[in-house]
């Protein structure tokens, strides 16, 4: 692994890392012991809250933040301290919600929190247990993300080996997505592969308009560091 490879896995890894070590999954471990400061929390998040709209909406809501980058913390933690007071998840929905929700406050928590970590990968993988067909992969995507970019240690089902094999299931299985292909090629990139990245980031660059905000800097931030230049795409 070349230094600038390891420095960003440790010091990045998706931001996807967590607090600290806590007792197994089972016995409930959850990152923060209190409700945080409604006060700095954005409306719409407090008034799902409000109505006991499913996780997923709740999580959803987090995401439209996210994606046009105005979320803060507060929000990402308040989200996930509602989601994690709800009953164990039942369904590919609420397990996702789960997941994503702590991936979401482990980035604010850096090298820090392990439990998170794992968390997000339990919940994750509990999702593609119930229906692994569940927005086009979407939680398989999330491990195989998980996979590439967390350090080893910090996982318990998986290496950046594994998340390459499950993000190129998507892609042969989902053709036609464009954030699956965009983080595949993501992920060759990051491991230091960028040609077979290609023809997945020209995919994405030909349907951009599927794609969030924040996806669409990737793609461009991809293109631009693996000096890609893809066709331009035919007049509709």
């Amino acid at each position: 692994m070349s230094p600038r490879r390891s420095v960003r896995a440790a010091a990045a890894a998706l931001g996807w890392l967590a607090l600290s070590l806590c007792a197994a999954l089972a016995s409930g471990c959850v990152y923060g012991r209190s409700a945080p400061d409604e006060s700095k929390v954005a409306l719409s998040l407090r008034e799902l809250r409000d109505r006991d709209a499913p996780s997923l909406a709740l999580s959803d809501a987090l995401e439209a933040l996210v994606a046009e980058g105005r979320d803060g913390a507060s929000d990402r933690e308040f989200t996930y301290w509602v989601i994690s007071q709800r009953p164990m998840p039942k369904t590919a929905e609420d397990a996702f919600a789960r997941a994503a929700a702590a991936g979401r406050v482990a980035q604010l928590k850096g090298l820090n929190a392990p439990d998170l970590i794992r968390e997000l990968e339990h919940y994750a993988r509990l999702s593609r247990s119930f229906d692994d067909a569940f927005r086009e992969g979407a939680a398989q995507r999330m491990l195989g993300t998980l996979y590439v970019y967390a350090p080893a240690y910090m996982v318990q089902h998986g290496d950046s080996e594994t998340g390459i094999e499950l993000l190129e299931e998507l892609a042969e299985r989902y053709p036609g997505n464009a954030e699956n292909r965009l983080h595949l090629a993501e992920a060759y990139a990051e491991l230091g592969d960028p040609d077979p990245a290609r023809p997945h980031l020209c995919f994405a660059d030909a349907h951009r308009g599927a794609l969030r905000t924040d996806d669409v800097k990737l793609l461009d931030h991809l293109l631009r560091d693996n000096d890609v230049t893809c066709p331009e795409a035919p007049a509709p």
